[in-house]
């Protein structure tokens, strides 16, 4: 037998707990199931400075327990497990029909996905050794951390040159390595990068290795056109490669735009089924934020909660 729930929250991040704890008190008992990452991108992150609320700053993982806490506070059931297969209503009022590591199944009135997206890395084991340890895929998250200091940025879109140029203003040089001759940022991002003077941009460059043991001391750069290879001291890596929204097994049933990113309507949270919200990096390319995946969480919330009472 399916277990019938009023309200299911995919995915544990900020815009999930917020989710959970409007839901919560608005009396809709809501069941989040976690996914593998539980707490989300936040948890790779060791400081978080930005978050309003916290004078002296947290970390990833401390700020995302005492959201779990505060959820649980309101009755909140959150339980380790991933969403495999989703059977998605398309008629008003309809139940969505969800299965939890293969096995569980689960029947909800109303549906809240949170589950995310997830930054591109380059994939080497210096990099994934030291993420958090001075490797990061957020200039606006962490970027302050390196005030006055070198760091490099890996990419050639906009992302890139819009952190490239985000960091100029407070690290002391930004160097940019670029895989090919040329950058795909727009042009109007690249007159922003060659107007900036502490930007230097390296072509034809990708990194060879991260070095440090604990923290970043710099990174080895290889030409991929004469094989050279160059020391370039560092205390900051910035990944700019882009984001992967973690939204495969809704694909076909959710419209998203071409990166996989789901469609909002409007200023809401609803999606194009009935019952169904997004909040958070699912859903957000542009600011990709904990406190603005938090803002979204709780609009989904109430756009759930108004949808229930509109069905009675």
């Amino acid at each position: 037998m399916a277990e019938k729930i009023k309200c299911l929250i995919i995915g544990s991040g900020p815009a999930g707990y917020t989710a959970a704890i409007y839901a919560a008190r608005a009396d809709m008992k809501p069941v989040m199931y976690t996914g593998m990452q539980m707490g989300g991108q936040l948890t790779t992150t060791t400081e978080v400075d930005n978050f309003p609320g916290y004078p002296n700053g947290t970390d990833g993982t401390a700020m995302m327990n005492d959201l779990q806490k505060q959820a649980e506070r309101f009755g909140t059931e959150v339980r380790f497990g991933m969403v495999t297969k989703v059977e998605f209503s398309k008629e008003e009022g309809g139940i969505h029909k969800v299965l939890v590591d293969g096995a569980t199944e689960i029947e909800a009135e109303t549906v809240i996905i949170s589950t995310g997206a997830t930054a591109k890395y380059l994939g080497l084991e210096s990099e994934q050794r030291l993420i958090g340890g001075g490797v990061s895929a957020c200039a606006t998250c962490d970027g302050f951390f390196y005030k006055g200091q070198d760091v490099v940025v890996v990419g050639a879109g906009d992302t890139a040159a819009e952190e490239a140029t985000y960091l100029a203003n407070i690290c002391n040089k930004v160097t940019m390595l670029v895989r090919k001759d040329y950058m795909r940022a727009s042009k109007a991002m690249q007159h922003r990068v060659n107007k900036t003077e502490n930007i230097e941009v390296l072509y034809n460059t990708e990194i060879d290795e991260v070095i440090g043991d604990n923290v970043v001391d710099g990174v080895r750069a290889v030409n991929n056109q004469t094989g050279d290879k160059k020391e370039i001291p560092v205390t900051g890596v910035f990944i700019a490669i882009g984001h992967k929204p973690n939204t495969d097994i809704f694909k076909g049933i959710l419209d998203m735009d071409e990166t996989g990113y789901l469609i909002t309507e409007g200023k809401s949270t609803k999606t194009n089924l009935p019952g169904v919200f997004a909040a958070g990096d699912v859903q957000d390319k542009e600011y990709r934020q904990a406190v603005t995946a938090a803002g979204t969480g709780c609009m989904a919330a109430l756009d759930a909660e108004r949808y229930l009472g509109a069905l009675e």
